[in-house]
């Protein structure tokens, strides 16, 4: 692996860009949530397949699919990071969040599992969280169910983080944002149930909330039990396949108003709702969920409220 670029601020968000050999290229992003510093909490995420077959209408990374990455790709995002910070190649930091997010569907790639199997033993710190991302692909049956197996066994009485991106409570309009036959609402509720134990963070339903595209809180209380789910609203982040696609952001980022009623609604129903908006200058740098440097590179127009940072 071989860094080709980079961009972004030390001290919030830095986006690499590396070359993996058969002219394939690869992203991953390291984080911050200031104020905590990186020894309270620091957030790596990986690229699990180069680019992504799937084309959800938010994200920028659906283009140009090359594959999946293997085992030892993913690892070697982590490796470098740690070992960018740390001398000691063991990173002394209180909560590291790994997250499987950046390019690809995780669950696309068996060798996820593999490098979640290896992770206790190759960075055995006890604030290592692990994070899994998904849409519930129909097809990955065999993937979550292995994912359940290997979550009971590895991570027994750890924390692990399991989020699935919902986005709508109509089932039309999920196929039309996410367009791959995917898990219906039953099947994430009844999934996420056998999957939580306790000592993990509950199930995460992450909604990026977009203008005209419908979100009923009761429909979701309907099928979900808040005791075992909580609801995740963010802003829809600016890239450039929402722009063609006509999306824009249901909540803005400033102030969160427009997810207040909507909020409201998950909490009367007994649903622990985190709005996450975090640093508005990842927007800038590129590095938030659905942005993709390379598609940025690729463009020959330009988004006045992302990607604005030089890439060297």
């Amino acid at each position: 692996m071989k860094i080709i670029s980079a961009t972004g601020r030390e001290d919030i968000a830095m986006v690499y860009i590396a070359a993996m050999g058969r002219a394939r290229k690869v992203e991953f992003v390291e984080s911050l949530q200031p104020p905590f510093p990186r020894e309270k909490k620091w957030v790596l995420i990986v690229s699990t397949l180069f680019g992504c077959p799937v084309g959800c209408l938010m994200c920028d990374a659906g283009s140009d699919y090359r594959g999946k990455l293997t085992a030892t790709e993913i690892l070697d995002q982590i490796d470098y990071l740690v070992n960018k910070r740390f001398a000691s190649a063991l990173p002394d930091v209180k909560k590291l969040k790994i997250q499987f997010a950046r390019m690809g569907e995780p669950s696309f790639n068996p060798a996820v599992l593999d490098v979640l199997a290896s992770l206790p033993d190759h960075i055995p710190i006890p604030g290592l969280i692990p994070s899994v991302s998904s849409i519930a692909p129909a097809l990955s049956g065999d993937f979550f169910k292995k994912l359940l197996e290997l979550r009971k066994k590895e991570y027994q009485g750890r924390d692990f983080q399991l989020q699935f991106s919902i986005h709508s409570s109509n089932d039309k309009i999920r196929d039309w944002l996410m367009p791959v036959v995917k898990w219906d609402l039953a099947q994430i509720a009844e999934y996420g149930s056998l999957f939580y134990e306790k000592s993990m963070r509950k199930i995460t339903l992450n909604f990026a909330l977009s203008k005209d595209i419908p979100l009923d809180p009761g429909k979701i209380g309907a099928l979900f039990d808040p005791a075992v789910f909580l609801i995740k609203i963010t802003p829809l982040n600016p890239t450039y396949r929402a722009k063609a696609k006509g999306l824009r952001t249901g909540l803005d980022p400033l102030s969160g108003v427009a997810g207040k009623k909507i909020v409201a609604g998950f909490n009367d129903l007994g649903f622990e709702v985190l709005v996450s908006i975090g640093e508005l200058e990842e927007n800038l740098i590129g590095s938030n969920c659905g942005q993709y440097l390379q598609q940025h590179l690729r463009s020959a127009s330009r988004l006045n409220n992302g990607y604005t940072y030089d890439i060297q």
